[in-house]
């Protein structure tokens, strides 16, 4: 019998929390599409692995002797996948850099260059993730490092290092009332409707809606887009208006789209990351050490 990797991620996911809301957010699944997945199989294996209740999901007995093998199981096929995919790059003398919107944004080209200056004859493949793969890739192992917006779910399974911060402004429709105002308070855009990143980011998706940061007001979403692409559309249609790092307003600058200061809200991060079982890894080590220098040169 063959089973999909997928649906034992997601019975590992729902064991460990004991919850299809936890297990959602944590997956960036919808929460009917794990019920689906975990019907799938149990259907399968032919038990029911689960007992549903008010009170969440309990393990069957079968259930709870498939948790005790799957994470082990799991563990080694993610190894032994980074280890093959890192073979691949290290053959070809390429380190593949996942990261989000304008990574480390203007210390980014001095990164790479310094990185090259010091491995001659490798190559940077930079690759762009959308917002709903908020650790770009390196959580399942298709770069070798990332440079990402902290905080983002799953980042206490990896290694981070926090490389700079800037504060967070708000991009608004350049015919908006508020558009003309030179600062804003976070609080006289509670009501306004947001373009936010998709439901199963979960935490992501809260984050860069500040829902811990608006004294309990609920958020109104006026549109859901996962490309920078769609997100300034969105925003220049007037469909709503949102959060981002002030480097956008350089990244990202848009007929249509106008970029403004805000007070009363907390700051991005930005922070490169790499898995555990690169800590030994001298290619991954070095580019690390050139996003300190480059960051810390510009200080």
């Amino acid at each position: 019998m063959d089973v999909d990797t997928r649906l034992l991620r997601t019975f590992v996911a729902v064991a460990e929390e004991g919850s299809l809301t936890r297990a959602s957010e944590r997956l960036f699944v919808s929460q009917p599409a794990l019920t689906k997945q975990i019907r799938q199989l149990e259907t399968l294996l032919g038990v029911g692995l689960f007992t549903r209740s008010r009170a969440g999901m309990a393990l069957t007995e079968p259930g709870r002797a498939l948790a005790r093998r799957v994470p082990s199981l799991l563990a080694e096929w993610d190894g032994m996948l980074r280890e093959t995919k890192g073979a691949a790059s290290r053959a070809e003398r390429v380190l593949r850099v996942g990261f989000l919107a304008s990574a480390a944004n203007e210390a980014t080209p001095g990164i790479i260059a310094e990185f090259a200056r010091r491995r001659p004859g490798w190559r940077v493949e930079m690759r762009q993730a959308a917002w709903s793969n908020p650790s770009a890739g390196l959580a399942d192992g298709d770069v070798d490092v990332a440079l990402l917006r902290l905080p983002f779910p799953g980042q206490g399974a990896l290694r981070v290092e926090e490389l700079l911060e800037e504060p967070r402004w708000v991009a608004l429709p350049s015919a908006h009332p508020l558009a003309g105002r030179g600062e804003l308070s976070f609080g006289d855009l509670w009501d306004e409707p947001f373009v936010a990143a998709p439901p199963e980011t979960g935490p992501w998706r809260d984050y860069w809606l500040a829902t811990d940061e608006r004294d309990g007001r609920p958020v109104r979403i006026g549109a859901v887009t996962d490309q920078p692409d769609d997100w300034l559309s969105a925003i220049a249609n007037g469909y709503g208006i949102a959060l981002a790092p002030a480097s956008a307003a350089r990244f990202y600058a848009r007929p249509g789209v106008t970029y403004r200061p805000v007070r009363g809200v907390s700051p991005s991060r930005v922070g490169v990351a790499w898995a555990p079982v690169d800590d030994g890894n001298a290619v991954v080590r070095d580019f690390v050490d050139c996003c300190r220098g480059a960051v810390a040169g510009r200080r």
